[in-house]
């Protein structure tokens, strides 16, 4: 089975390991945190091109259509909360990308 690859953007206190049982997932998926935002689109998209999965802790990181468009792998955005306004719904919608 392929692993996945999850990034947990924004975890500026370096916990959101701590705060869950990542344990259970450890066997199917990667985890990589991210502690600071990115200077640019292009930085994220260059950090972020390989993960399938990522969950954005707060809404520093823009996802719209130029940025959705240049992460291949991308299947699963994950907000912390019930919305971010950040996610561009339409073009992720689009990539049949689950939100």
């Amino acid at each position: 089975m392929t692993r996945l690859r999850c990034a947990i953007l924004d975890d500026y206190q370096n916990v959101a390991l701590q705060m869950a049982d990542w344990s259970k997932l450890a066997d199917r998926i990667d985890i990589t945190t991210f502690h600071v935002p990115f200077e640019s689109a292009a930085a994220a998209t260059k950090a972020l091109r390989d993960f399938d999965i990522i969950c954005a802790m707060r809404e520093r990181t823009p996802f719209g259509a130029e940025v959705l468009s240049a992460l291949p792998n991308l299947k699963l955005l994950l907000p912390a909360g019930i919305r971010n306004a950040a996610f561009d719904l339409e073009p992720a919608k689009a990539r049949h990308i689950v939100l």
